[in-house]
């Protein structure tokens, strides 16, 4: 749901699985690619694009992010529908993905304008299996701030323990973990793209 400055509350038009299928067929069309040459390049099943083409399947961030990467795109632009002028996106709302490898939750917030080039992110984990990041576009620099719990983050190979209200950058193009050490854990996760 959307709510508005005048406090209507308004149901969105498409459903995230809409979003991503419109979005999927914009950029592919865009980068001039065929359904083989991105499901190629993303290294997924040409069935699991076509199904997410036509709107249906379950793509994990996983399955998202790479194809992202295959495309040249930042994640939030094959998940995040058109925009209002005002938005009020309330906690438990938004179009959250989740991950295949861990209980981990990726609910984008805002995404850049062309003009710009950052997107934002509330990221919900749990203790269990760490969720390892392939490497995003290249440029791309993670901000992360830990709001609850705590969290293992940060390059595979060398993250930091985190605590609430601690603040990290890495670099988002190398592949990098989110793991929790908490029940409950949440942050903001800033994506930046240069």
């Amino acid at each position: 749901m959307i709510q508005y400055a005048e406090h209507e509350v308004v149901p969105s038009m498409q459903t995230p699985l809409e979003t991503i299928s419109v979005s999927l067929r914009r950029e592919r069309e865009r980068a001039g690619l065929s359904l083989s040459e991105l499901a190629k390049r993303a290294s997924i099943a040409k069935s699991t694009l076509s199904q997410l083409e036509a709107g249906s399947g379950n793509p994990s961030v996983e399955t998202l992010w790479a194809l992202g990467v295959a495309l040249d795109v930042p994640f939030s632009r094959l998940v995040e529908p058109p925009e209002p002028r005002v938005r009020v996106i309330r906690s438990g709302e938004g179009p959250g993905v989740a991950s295949e490898q861990a209980s981990f939750v990726g609910t984008l917030l805002s995404s850049c304008p062309p003009s710009a080039r950052r997107d934002i992110y509330v990221i919900s984990l749990e203790p269990g299996s760490p969720r390892v990041a392939e490497p995003h576009i290249p440029g791309t620099v993670e901000h992360l701030t830990v709001a609850a719990g705590r969290l293992r983050a940060g390059p595979e190979g060398d993250p930091v323990d985190l605590a609430v209200g601690d603040y990290l950058a890495f670099p988002g193009d190398v592949s990098h973990v989110y793991e929790a050490l908490d029940p409950g854990s949440w942050a903001v996760l800033v994506m930046e793209h240069t």
